[in-house]
């Protein structure tokens, strides 16, 4: 089991991160250096997947540049997206590529993740084909006692619009938004976690990362596998795990000054034990 520093633990289990208050409004990125290294304020906003890493090597940024400010919000892969582009914040974190929609920004990888689907760690149920996952999410199986559980009604936990974690389920299950029966919406990964957890009967989808660091720190969840291949970060890491996914940065324009700094940073091997700390692969 990789252990998780107790700031890195705050990071991940936070729904809103800050490593430190953003001074007067709107981005500062661009702020010039000084003889004793850079200085200036950075804001990121955006995906709850790519918070906790980005928090975590802005934190050891801030470390190497006292005269630096790193503030991190989550929201979504569509909020920070947004924000970047209209300019409301120096970086946007999304934890997908950009659609071609999004052509006109630019992304940089920081970490690879994965997508997979959880049961509670109480559920008999140890595998489900594609199609069966489709049938739960559509409805047309709503018992687990259909795909080899007990007898008792399948609670659907579904991501909220704006997620990418969504976004990439639907392409991959080749599913409509309007065709998932849900019974519950969540927003973040440990949303999602927690709303397994404490339900026997729930099926729910996450961040890989976040799942697997879930389940070996005693959380009552299990990850099933694609196509018989196990949800793990080994799998992602050695490219055998389809459900797979970037974990990027964004900007509006190619970044310079302190912008361009801190993503050399953050995709730099500086950081890569926060990476693995925090259950993602590691770019090279």
């Amino acid at each position: 089991m990789i252990s998780m520093p107790a700031n890195a633990l705050m990071a991940r289990f936070g729904f809103v991160l800050v490593i430190a208050l953003l001074v007067g409004c709107g981005p500062q990125g661009d702020s010039a250096d000084s003889t004793d290294g850079l200085r200036g304020q950075l804001s990121l906003t955006g995906s709850s997947t790519v918070a906790p890493l980005a928090a975590e090597s802005g934190r050891r940024f801030e470390q190497r540049h006292p005269g630096v400010r790193v503030d991190v919000q989550t929201g979504g892969s569509s909020r920070g997206v947004a924000d970047a582009r209209r300019g409301s914040a120096d970086i946007g974190m999304a934890s997908r590529t950009l659609k071609a929609s999004e052509q006109g920004l630019m992304s940089f990888t920081i970490a690879r993740d994965g997508i997979c689907m959880i049961l509670n760690s109480a559920n008999a149920v140890e595998e489900l084909t594609a199609r069966q996952v489709v049938d739960i999410y559509t409805g047309r199986v709503d018992n687990w006692q259909a795909v080899g559980g007990r007898d008792a009604p399948i609670t659907v936990v579904n991501k909220a619009q704006g997620r990418s974690t969504l976004e990439l389920f639907l392409a991959y299950f080749e599913l409509e938004p309007a065709q998932v029966q849900a019974d519950v919406v969540i927003g973040d990964n440990e949303q999602g976690i927690k709303t397994v957890s404490g339900n026997p009967d729930a099926i729910g989808y996450v961040s890989v990362g976040a799942a697997e660091y879930s389940a070996d720190n005693g959380v009552a969840i299990k990850l099933l596998g694609l196509h018989g291949v196990p949800a793990n970060i080994r799998t992602l890491a050695d490219g055998r795990f389809p459900l797979s996914r970037p974990l990027n940065l964004v900007t509006n324009a190619q970044p310079t000054g302190l912008k361009k700094a801190f993503i050399d940073f953050a995709r730099s091997p500086a950081v890569h034990d926060l990476v693995t700390d925090l259950y993602f692969v590691p770019v090279q």
